[in-house]
């Protein structure tokens, strides 16, 4: 039934749950909607670092024999 599943984790719910229930995952984000401000410059200074590699990979690509 959609909205009343369980944790995954039996160490939040050691009672575990019917073998063919399921769990609940889908209502947690991968990435806060909202992060706060140090969330917020840590996510911008790792996509930097990102970009930097890639741009860096495309020239080394292009300047490859």
């Amino acid at each position: 039934m959609p909205g009343q599943g369980r944790p995954c984790s039996r160490r939040a719910d050691p009672t575990g749950g019917e073998p063919g229930e399921e769990c609940e995952t889908w209502r947690m984000p991968v990435l806060d909607p909202n992060p706060k401000d140090g969330q917020k410059k840590m996510l911008l200074v790792f996509g930097a670092f990102l970009l930097i590699f890639v741009v860096i990979g495309v020239i080394a690509t292009i300047a490859s024999p």
